[in-house]
């Protein structure tokens, strides 16, 4: 079992050491690292195999010890040239009129039969074709020339018998013939992404090899997408391997079915297709909804533990990072990557699970939270932001925002110091309809403000605004010409309004233009509603694009209170401390 890697100069990583355990799920943001981390692991391995294949253990039996490692052995991790390896492509540096190679260093740490070994490779870049591989230096010999350099052993026990890293990319096209190949091919398609070309291959090999595995994998998508897979056949007379299902009575092709379901049939195939091993899985869950990706987790992680083999996969689904966090190592690719389970406080744990990782991520990613009351709030602001031509207009078009569905300062408080748990520089802003006196509390990391109108639908609520809706709306069918049209639908918008006010006042209830008014509720729903039914047209503005309204409000008409508002989120994020994948991690 692989135990721990640090890694050097490799691709998006230029310094990070990952911990590893049984069963491993990397999470982060997209271009965050993971698959790298996938790609550095299956790097070592072809590095050690070369090593071994040439040289055995001895890290030095000539004065300038190295194998070549030919571009086009890189099967898990195809590149158009060997620079592409390097991060940010730094392949040498000059110093004091002196240049020299940065390599790549790989160090993994492991057990194997319980005995515990530490094993590394530095790569040196010779051409956009090939790079030179040796064991990592002794410490002190890092800055010396590789004729005067001393390099560590390899382990006796890798020597005996190394461990088999297995890359698996995600699911790709299935198409609808597919020749018998042979496992090196299969091994090249599989490290080009070409994972659909050899599915039936996959499972036609486990069915020849493990009967018993192929009956288990019949059984679990039976289970998971309720079809009946047949056999896989080899058609010597065309050199095919075809392989169908049936479904409601009908026998299909295996390219008939859902990508969900192909995804499963290779992921179920390539693990008993590979007992043993360290499997190196990039984005499992792909292709699948929220209660297969739980079901297809857990099944792999029983199935390699039943098989002897190690799982480390990278994901983006929240249901797997949930899954694992309560008895994996999940490991977070947000600024250097860190762990979140081990060495954490149950507590923090709990935050993290209970609460949500996607949350935790855009936590660390942002710095700062948004609390809204509701999805509506956000895009009325954003419209303001860019009326005014305001700092928050950029911050808002991609904000870490949790709408709280209520009015209740302290659900905003329960999740915000939840994520503090974990993310303790957070900060944030609550932003609530009108509250009463001594319901808002003063917090260093959080704050809280509220509107002092009902609700923010009201500093776009006006007479002129509604007015000037009405006088461009043109039910969909493009800008109005006649003046007629507009002096209707002006006429229209004035008589409803009118039919309102009456109607409140004779309920006692607050005026349209009055700050105590729920403007959604009480007028703008009826009056919208009233409004398309005189027209004659279906209801022309709901609750969730009243941002249309803000648009007509002028720039001078925009209230100070709005501004103020604005240059809190302003405030609060210029405090902010994201952690962001910068060229040292």
């Amino acid at each position: 079992m692989l135990n721990k890697i640090t890694i050097r100069n490799f691709k998006r990583l230029k310094d990070a050491a990952i911990p590893l355990g049984q069963a491993v799920v990397f999470i982060g943001p997209n271009n965050s690292g993971k698959t790298t981390a996938l790609q550095a692991l299956a790097l070592w391995e072809i590095g050690l195999r070369a090593w071994i294949a040439e040289r055995g253990g001895k890290a030095s039996p000539e004065k300038r010890p190295g194998v070549t490692i030919n571009r086009r052995d890189l099967i898990s991790l195809p590149v158009p040239a060997a620079n592409l390896l390097w991060n940010d492509l730094h392949v040498r540096e000059s110093r004091e009129r002196k240049t020299r190679n940065i390599r790549i260093d790989i160090l993994v740490e492991g057990e194997t039969k319980g005995s515990e070994w530490e094993c590394g490779f530095e790569f040196d870049f010779t051409s956009d074709e090939a790079l030179i591989c040796r064991p990592l230096r002794l410490l002190g010999y890092d800055e010396a020339k590789v004729q005067d350099a001393k390099f560590r052993e390899i382990p006796e026990v890798l020597e005996a018998g190394s461990p088999r890293l297995c890359f698996l990319p995600p699911m790709s096209g299935l198409a609808s013939v597919e020749p018998k190949i042979e496992q090196g091919r299969i091994d090249v398609l599989l490290g080009e992404g070409q994972t659909a070309q050899v599915l039936r291959n996959l499972c036609h090999m486990t069915l020849t090899t493990q009967p018993d595995a192929w009956k288990a994998i019949c059984e679990k998508m039976r289970a998971f997408f309720d079809l009946e897979l047949d056999e896989p056949e080899y058609l010597p007379q065309r050199g095919e391997i075809s392989l169908s299902y049936r479904e409601r009575g009908q026998r299909l092709d295996i390219s008939s079915a859902g990508r969900g379901a192909q995804q499963t049939l290779l992921l179920l195939a390539y693990v008993n297709a590979n007992p043993g091993s360290i499997l190196l899985l990039d984005e499992p869950d792909a292709h699948l909804e929220i209660l297969r990706q739980r079901q297809i987790y857990n099944s792999l992680v029983e199935l390699a533990s039943l098989q002897g083999s190690q799982i480390i996969a990278a994901s983006h689904s929240e249901v797997v990072l949930n899954e694992a966090a309560g008895r994996d190592t999940v490991v977070a690719f947000v600024g250097r990557p860190h762990e979140l389970t081990a060495g954490k406080s149950s507590q923090l744990v709990k935050s993290l699970r209970d609460i949500g990782f996607d949350q935790y991520y855009q936590a660390e990613q942002k710095g700062w939270v948004l609390y809204l009351e509701d999805t509506t709030d956000l895009p009325i602001l954003s419209v303001f932001a860019e009326i005014l031509d305001h700092p928050t207009k950029s911050l808002l078009a991609t904000p870490f925002v949790h709408y709280v569905g209520t009015n209740i300062p302290a659900r905003a408080r329960e999740h915000f110091f939840g994520l503090r748990e974990a993310k303790p520089d957070l900060v944030g802003l609550a932003l609530f309809d009108r509250l009463g006196p001594q319901v808002l509390q003063e917090h260093d990391a959080l704050r809280e403000l509220c509107w002092q109108r009902r609700e923010i639908e009201n500093y776009l609520n006006t007479r002129d605004i509604l007015l000037r809706f009405a006088a461009n709306y043109s039910a969909g069918l493009g800008p109005l010409f006649e003046e007629g049209a507009r002096a209707a639908n002006v006429a229209a918008m004035e008589e409803e309004i009118g039919k309102l006010e009456q109607a409140l006042q004779s309920l006692g209830r607050p005026g349209p233009w009055s700050p105590d008014i729920k403007a959604t509720d009480d007028f703008l729903d009826p009056l919208f509603r009233n409004f398309s039914a005189k027209l004659g047209v279906p209801l022309c503005l709901r609750k969730n694009a009243y941002s249309t309204l803000a648009r007509l409000v002028p720039k001078e008409e925009v209230d100070p209170e709005v501004i103020a508002k604005l240059d809190a989120i302003v405030e609060v994020a210029t405090k902010a401390k994201p952690a962001v994948n910068d060229p040292a991690d």
